[in-house]
Parts: C-alpha cells; structure tokens; sequence
C-alpha cells in the first residue's frame, strides 16, 4: 500500500513539474515557449543596416516605422536550392493573398539573406526569379555581421555552414510591428496564419477608419 502512495505522489510531482515547465501543459518544446513569450512580450529587433535590392542602404528600424505597415520576415539566401525556394513560393502565395484581399497598404513582406555574399544585383535577380512586386515584397541582406549575428538570435534562425558554400538553416514567418518589434513567429507550412496574425496587428485602412 505503502508504495502505491508513494508512486501516486511521485507521479503527482513530475506531472506539476511538467506542468510548470510547459506553462501549463500549453507549450512542450523550448520553441513552442519562446513563440509563446514573444506572442505575449513581443521584443524590439536589434539594429540592422540594410543592403536593399536597389542598391540603397537603409536603416530597417526607420523603414519600417517610415512605412507603417506591418512586416511578415523571414531569412533565406539566394544560392539555396532547396528550403529557401520552398520558402520563397509561400511567401509569393503571401504576396498573393495581400494583394487579392487588398491589404497591400497594410501589410509588407521582407525577406532577409544571411549570406554575406548577397548584394545588391544578387537580390534583385532573386527578387524577380520570385515574382516579386516591389511595393508589396522587399529583398535585404546585412551589411555588418554583428547585426546579422544579433537578427539572427531574436529571430531564432540557426545558420550552419555547409559544403560547396552552402547553409543548412531553420525557417519561419517572423510578424513585425511598424515600430520594430517582434511580435509573432509561425511556421512555414502555414502562411494564411501569418497574414492572419499580420492583419491583427496592421492599423486599419484608411477606408476602413473612415467608414
């Protein structure tokens, strides 16, 4: 009897352990917790100089509360052949779904390459390789790799170098408020839960303030 009781006790211990490690059974890996935290504190991104496709430098923090929509991020580099270009079709099925539902003045896409590699003419060729619209869709990479190292780490992007100059690195939809803060992370598999989370924060058209 004596040790079905304490079996039942210990069995109670680990399930509150566990419990509080997975805040509240809600979350089971370190990830699912840190999308959790940022959905609830969502964080201020680092500063990032930019190299934009055109051949402009610009400061990403400025450019995002200068343009005042809401940014769906997410990180790639052009020589990839494999994750990257299945990222880049989801993200084009995004640039989409923003412009058939009108929300092309509320919602932005940008996507960040991590290759030091990558200028100017490589994301431009990559940019229209994707069909992208410019007004809707913008194609950066990093000028100082101190920044580069400092996105990469709030954005939670792994990158591992690989043969033949290639990465192996994790993806995802990263959602980003007008005053630069990190505000949700989805998974890839899901764009329609981006844009959706995207629109949730995006400030209302003008045509939808005005009636």
């Amino acid at each position: 009897m004596r040790w079905i009781l304490a079996l039942a006790l210990a069995l109670a211990a680990g399930i509150g352990s566990l419990y509080g490690l997975t805040d509240g059974f809600a979350v089971l890996t370190a990830e699912d917790a840190r999308r959790q935290d940022v959905a609830r504190q969502p964080r201020a991104i680092p500063a990032i100089e930019a190299l934009a496709e055109d051949g402009r430098v610009l400061d990403l923090d400025q450019d995002l509360r200068r343009d005042g929509r809401v940014a769906i991020i997410n990180f790639f580099y052009t020589r990839c052949l494999s994750l990257c270009l299945a990222q880049g079709s989801l993200t084009e099925r995004l640039q989409q779904a923003i412009e058939a539902r009108g929300l092309q003045d509320r919602i932005r896409l940008i996507s960040i390459s991590f290759d030091a590699r990558d200028r100017a003419p490589d994301l431009a060729r990559y940019a229209a390789r994707m069909g992208a619209e410019p007004g809707v869709w913008q194609f950066l990479s990093f000028t100082q790799a101190a920044q580069r190292d400092a996105a990469l780490a709030l954005f939670g992007i792994t990158v591992v170098p690989a043969p033949l100059g290639e990465f192996e690195h994790n993806a995802a939809f990263h959602v980003v408020t007008p005053d630069g803060r990190l505000a949700r992370i989805l998974d890839l598999d899901d764009p329609g839960l981006a844009l959706s989370a995207a629109e949730s924060l995006a400030e209302p058209s003008g045509k939808e303030r005005h009636g």
